[in-house]
């Protein structure tokens, strides 16, 4: 595969040193257990992928886009007892964040994506925070899972480890995905409280009294054909908004 000259990672100097860039892509992910048939680096990988898929598609029409590398770990301070869960604390993200975005600051790269993977991970309250303290920054948080309606891609719902995640590790990396008869039936308990159970009411969910596999929702139907087709809708949709992030004056964003 030749360089990818929007990833930071594959791409140089001698690109770099005369390039401009206008957006800058930070895929934030989580290590993790997946159920018993997925890797722990699920989220990493969705984020590598939807990311690097979405600036090319970005790229090849005429956006300035670069990926950072992905930032492996997340929040996970409700799976405590689950072996190797690594966990970072907001606190400690809003400093990577503050780094990463001094950085492109000074360089005159004023947009920034963080390119949420795991849904532990929440950033509109640093951004806020962020915004206040660098104002020529353009911060925006995504979270790729939420931009297409699942349910006309997939039969069973769910969130962790659940049909949709593990049809796309089947098409990204098959071989890392254990056969589906030794994956748990990703069942989850609900809360008992009504407001809990709407949703406008939070609480963090403690994992192991609610999972016995640490998924939630049914895998049994996945396929990698199916992982294929969201990752071409969800890839292009994604690659279409970077272009517009790219080209859009901030100024000018509101009509």
């Amino acid at each position: 595969m030749s360089i990818r000259p929007y990833i930071l990672a594959e791409t140089n100097w001698k690109h770099l040193r005369e390039a401009e860039v206008d957006l800058a892509i930070l895929p934030w992910g989580a290590t993790e257990a997946h159920n018993y048939h997925l890797p722990y680096a699920t989220d990493i990988i969705e984020a590598d992928h939807i990311a690097a898929e979405a600036a090319r598609i970005c790229y090849e029409r005429g956006g300035n886009v670069i990926v950072l590398p992905t930032i492996p770990f997340g929040v996970n301070t409700g799976q405590k007892d689950i072996y190797l869960d690594i966990n970072l604390y907001p606190s400690t993200q809003l400093l990577i964040l503050d780094n990463i975005i001094e950085v492109l600051n000074r360089q005159g790269i004023y947009k920034l994506v963080v390119f949420n993977s795991h849904g532990g991970n929440e950033f509109k309250t640093m951004l806020r925070e962020l915004g206040a303290k660098y104002p020529q920054m353009m911060l925006i948080q995504t979270h790729w899972f939420k931009a297409l309606d699942k349910s006309a891609y997939f039969e069973n719902e769910g969130d962790h480890a659940d049909e949709m995640e593990t049809s796309l590790i089947m098409h990204l990396r098959p071989e890392l995905v254990l056969p589906l008869d030794q994956a748990g039936d990703g069942s989850a308990k609900a809360p008992k409280i009504k407001g809990l159970q709407e949703g406008w009411a939070w609480r963090e969910r403690p994992w192991s009294n609610i999972t016995k596999d640490t998924g939630v929702g049914d895998p049994s139907l996945s396929t990698a054909a199916k992982g294929e087709k969201f990752f071409t809708d969800v890839t292009q949709k994604i690659g279409d908004f970077f272009y517009e992030l790219s080209i859009c004056d901030p100024d000018k964003l509101y009509i």
